[in-house]
């Protein structure tokens, strides 16, 4: 089998990959967790000013857009460019179980978190039960 490589497709692979474009932004690490009744999710985004973050929600799907501008100047000569560049981007579906309207976000050490309460309808609640034979001998009384 012959296979042929091409070395500036898979630099503009591996470009994309790391640097991300507007069409394919480059991928935002998250953890996700529940507690107590929040859901709260934390994504890494060091080197990020916090207001080059975009934060929107539309019919349960929650956005997060950032972008990580280079810091050298034209005239300065990288000699390792390893730290990811671009525009990151990363979506989540919300469950209906979410209180979309009630989200806070904070952005500290390069780290943003949102925080999304449970909604008051996915809450567990008790349901009282009522007997027939309870309802007859009040009757009855």
């Amino acid at each position: 089998m012959l296979m042929r490589t091409d070395p500036f497709r898979e630099l503009d692979r591996l470009a994309q990959q790391v640097l991300g474009t507007t069409a394919r932004p480059a991928a935002m690490p998250m953890d996700a967790w529940q507690e107590g009744e929040e859901f709260v999710v934390a994504f890494d985004l060091p080197g990020v000013d916090v207001d080059s973050v975009d934060i929107d929600i539309e019919r349960n799907v929650l956005t997060v857009k950032a972008e990580r501008k280079d810091a050298t100047g034209e005239d300065t000569e990288l000699i390792a460019a390893e730290r990811p560049r671009g525009v990151f981007s990363r979506q989540l579906i919300l469950g209906d179980a979410l209180d979309t309207g009630g989200v806070r976000a904070s952005y500290d050490a390069g780290v943003l978190t949102l925080r999304i309460p449970v909604a008051e309808k996915a809450k567990p609640r008790r349901i009282e039960i009522e007997s027939a034979k309870s309802s007859r001998q009040e009757i009855n009384a």
